[in-house]
């Protein structure tokens, strides 16, 4: 069971997975002019949390309930498989060795999780039109990997698909935060919120806006970003193909643009 304290550390920004580095496109938003000032921040902040935040914490979800295949809802822990719920061809004999069995359920389990990961993948990286996102998703995803496997390393990771540069950052965090004990919709929060206070606290540097002002605006935001998750949980029950496809045209031009700077803040 997880303890508070790993919510907080998993959505604590000094979590040693480079979020630090990124402004969720807000840098290009403030060269085009288009972010100035609080209220435009608050603007970009809600359009990137129901575009990017929702889809993003829709697929950590569902990467969580890969992970935990009979977690119910978004609080019931996940229980021993029963025989009736193994894939079909996967059935052990009866007479097979204890050690067997257990081996090959094993087996059948990682393979089962290999490929719902690879679904997954295709899936995020059909929805994430530019390709210097997918690269930042997959960046922001090894990252992340690495630091999950220093602390869980009995996390099921090795069944993330093996595509170039990494798998998407919300799978691993699926991963990462079943691995912790966390409930789906804790998932989707971590998942949501960090769609909010990276491009936040960007702000502050980037405009050089009042720090107490940046969280006022975050503390309006918050319940917006606990309806998101709530929606994205929800929705991982979906099969992939029907997970959200939110998407916001303007990001996805700026941030193709913003990767042909070669002086920047920020890596994203």
């Amino acid at each position: 069971m997880a303890t508070p304290s790993l919510l907080l550390l998993l959505a604590d920004g000094r979590f040693p997975a480079g979020a630090h580095a990124h402004s969720g496109g807000l840098e290009a938003a403030v060269a085009a002019g288009r972010v100035t000032d609080l209220a435009s921040l608050e603007a970009f902040l809600a359009g990137r949390l129901a575009t990017a935040g929702l889809v993003g914490a829709a697929f950590a979800a569902a990467a969580h309930r890969v992970a935990m295949p009979e977690t119910v809802g978004s609080a019931h822990p996940a229980r021993s498989a029963r025989p009736s719920d193994a894939p079909v061809g996967s059935a052990v004999r009866s007479d097979a060795p204890v050690g067997s069995a257990v081996r090959s359920g094993a087996l059948a389990g990682s393979a089962v999780r290999s490929g719902a990961l690879a679904r997954l993948d295709a899936e995020l990286d059909a929805r994430t039109a530019a390709p210097a996102l997918r690269a930042v998703s997959r960046r922001q995803g090894r990252a992340l990997l690495r630091a999950g496997r220093s602390i869980w390393s009995d996390a099921p990771f090795a069944d993330l698909p093996a595509t170039p540069g990494g798998a998407h950052q919300p799978l691993v965090l699926g991963l990462l935060c079943a691995a912790a004990g966390l409930s789906r919709v804790e998932t989707a929060t971590i998942a949501a919120y960090g769609t909010l206070t990276g491009a936040a606290s960007a702000g502050v540097r980037l405009l050089g806006l009042d720090p107490y002002q940046v969280q006022t605006l975050l503390v309006g935001l918050a319940d917006a970003c606990d309806g998101t998750a709530a929606d994205a949980a929800r929705a991982a029950d979906d099969p992939p193909e029907r997970l959200p496809a939110a998407a916001a045209p303007l990001a996805d031009i700026h941030a193709e643009i913003h990767a042909t700077w070669e002086v920047r803040l920020f890596a994203s």
